[in-house]
């Protein structure tokens, strides 16, 4: 159990300071420009989540964007499979991970080699071999490059019916191939140990560095942490975390907070943060993406925004408050939007399918509604450049 501790308490609007210094979205351009400027996002974040919903540029894009105003699809690509300062792997979805931390993977990876993959059962040895013997002997390739497959039915709703496809994520997910690069979601899959040019692969993480590193990258990100934040969608790892967390406080590199609002959950900052709780001094229009590190965990966007967040992409559409892709929108500290989105690439136009008043925006009235309005529209346009560029 954790030690009874006199926490510090903290305003809603205190901790949301600290959430979104800690986010960087409080500053123009905090990471620069081009491809480093991806590698540092993605080292700062931990992660960029990928996802396949199109209506939009897909969010992996989006979330960039929202911190490089200078981004271009190009610089991804280049991080990729040039530089290869980024990589893809699974967190609590399949994102882009620095490569520096690799090792911190590997221990899952060793497990599916282990154990194989609950999602991946029906791979067969022989599968297995022949793209690991293609990829070897032909180099990189895409699923597009094997058409000797005899189709099978689909497992689940997402299964693939070609069984090379699923023999090549097995051994993505066991780390002996890795995806080189994308064009839209078709991946290349090359031979890790090639693709990074390693003589040996680094070493596995332990679980107590492994622990450390889901806490410091949620403390570097969030600011003021729990363990729903820590651990998303990974309760296995709780016990342990909180086994870190005292003992961090013990040495008084954590101090407990209490968030207002928050009634029983536990919150806790490094001692720090305190020094930089203070008005934004930002004023700043972000349309996010409901895949942002913002907005991903909902209890934790509602508590500290009072904003709950709904994803209606598999909604009934008469079910829908906000539509079937509705953007959160940003301004300087409060979301008071969400904007349904949808780009027309044919006739080159980004489509205003909803727009929904939320929080003090709908609390605004008469010319303060129409100036907040204006805000939004000036950064809309420049969101529409942006999907419709490259």
């Amino acid at each position: 159990m954790l030690r009874a501790v006199t926490p510090i308490h903290l305003t809603q609007l205190q901790a949301r300071r600290i959430w979104l210094q800690a986010q960087r979205l409080d500053e123009d351009a905090p990471f620069g420009a081009g491809p480093d400027a991806v590698a540092a996002a993605t080292a700062h974040l931990g992660y960029v989540q990928i996802d396949t919903i199109h209506v939009i540029e897909r969010c992996h894009h989006h979330i960039l964007f929202t911190r490089i105003p200078a981004y271009r699809r190009a610089d991804l690509r280049q991080a990729q499979s040039v530089d290869k300062s980024v990589f893809e792997y699974w967190t609590h979805a399949l994102a882009y991970v620095p490569s520096k931390d690799f090792r911190l993977f590997l221990p899952t990876m060793r497990q599916y080699r282990r154990a194989g993959h609950r999602w991946l059962k029906s791979v067969k040895p022989e599968d297995m071999r022949k793209v690991m013997r293609l990829i070897r002997q032909g180099g990189a390739l895409t699923i597009r490059d094997i058409d000797d497959d005899v189709l099978t039915e689909k497992e689940h709703l997402w299964a693939s019916r070609k069984p090379s496809k699923r023999a090549l994520q097995l051994g993505f997910y066991q780390g002996v191939l890795t995806i080189s690069g994308r064009e839209g979601m078709l991946k290349t899959y090359e031979l890790t140990s090639r693709h990074f040019g390693w003589d040996k692969p680094p070493k596995p993480a332990s679980e107590a560095e492994t622990a450390a590193y889901l806490l410091d990258r949620a403390l570097r990100a969030q600011g003021v942490v729990s363990l729903d934040s820590i651990c998303h969608l990974d309760a296995p790892a709780k016990p342990k975390m909180r086994r870190l967390i005292e003992a961090r406080m013990r040495r008084c590199e954590l101090v407990a907070v209490d968030v207002e609002g928050a009634g029983k959950q536990a919150h806790w900052m490094r001692p720090e943060t305190l020094d930089g709780i203070g008005d934004l001094g930002s004023d700043r229009v972000h349309i996010l993406s409901p895949f942002d590190p913002l907005i991903i965990q909902r209890k934790r966007t509602e508590l500290f925004f009072d904003y709950a967040h709904r994803f209606e992409a598999y909604v009934p559409k008469e079910k829908r408050q906000f539509g079937y892709f509705a953007l959160p929108v940003l301004v300087g500290e409060d979301i008071v939007a969400a904007l349904d989105l949808k780009t027309d690439r044919q006739k080159r136009k980004l489509l205003m399918q909803k727009w929904s008043w939320v929080g003090p925006g709908r609390a605004a009235k008469g010319e303060a509604r129409k100036a907040l309005k204006r805000r939004i529209e000036d950064e809309l346009h420049r969101f529409e450049r942006f999907q419709l560029g490259d």
